[in-house]
């Protein structure tokens, strides 16, 4: 069980070991935990009483480069590299990685240009490298095209968030919240004028079976009455006693 905590938590065994761990073996747990194939978040290393010891001796830089990992890219680490402790080269890639998914939070669509800037690369053949590498980590999900020169994001894994970023988001997500209560009371009204017009159409449909009905029975009534006149007068109109003057005629034409 704890083997499969492990590999869906990366983290943890880190956290495990920084409850027991300070000074100088707290920032050796750093440099590792900062190399570790599979860890991107930091949050919960972070929030260790331990670690946060650091920052009172002069091992804060340190700190200071576990926050960087955690919510900051590879330009925030140029811009304070006189700070900072050192990176090794799996370091300076995880960063460029965490970089890029920072990147693709923001836009969906991260031209080559941006990406070069970015990461501090010059070469396009060391950044589609290093874009298939994020894709293989299963941290961002998307597909290079070359041919505008920019890479495509489907997805990508969410990063650590600082304290005073959480009430915005909680904000973001209240506003969200009242926009589908909206959206929801508007459908809910469509519904019930739906229901009505429904209910309308079947009372229409019921009256004009009913009058259709009222009219059957009616022209019952009437058009055997209609077929009886008809008859008689037809009955009138026929000659019945046509021949008879004809062969009276012609008798008497022979007795004379």
């Amino acid at each position: 069980m704890s083997e499969k905590s492990s590999s869906s938590n990366p983290l943890e065994q880190f956290v495990l070991l920084a409850k027991s761990v300070k000074g100088a073996a707290a920032v050796e747990l750093i440099k590792q935990v900062l190399e570790a194939p599979g860890v991107y978040v930091f949050g919960e290393l972070l929030d260790l009483p331990n670690i946060q010891e650091l920052s009172q001796d002069s091992n804060a830089p340190y700190l200071d480069l576990l926050n960087l990992f955690a919510y900051g890219t590879y330009r925030d680490y140029r811009e304070n590299q006189s700070k900072l402790p050192p990176l090794t080269e799996a370091q300076v890639n995880k960063l460029r990685h965490l970089t890029i998914v920072s990147l693709a939070t923001k836009t969906k669509c991260i031209p080559y240009r941006i990406l070069l800037d970015e990461l501090d690369i010059h070469n396009l053949r060391k950044l589609e490298d290093l874009i298939i590498e994020v894709i293989y980590a299963d941290i961002i999900r998307g597909k290079l095209d070359q041919k505008n020169q920019q890479l495509e994001v489907d997805y990508a894994i969410g990063r650590d968030i600082r304290q005073e970023a959480v009430l915005d988001i909680v904000n973001c997500l209240q506003d969200w919240s009242s926009a589908c209560e909206g959206v929801l009371h508007g459908i809910e009204n469509q519904i019930s004028k739906a229901n009505l017009n429904k209910e309308n159409d079947i009372k229409l449909k019921q009256q004009t079976e009913q009058e259709i009905v009222n009219i059957k029975k009616t022209l019952k009534t009437t058009l055997p009455s209609v077929s009886d006149e008809q008859m008689v007068t037809d009955s009138r109109d026929i000659p019945m006693q046509s021949d008879k003057p004809s062969k009276k005629s012609s008798k008497t034409k022979g007795m004379s």
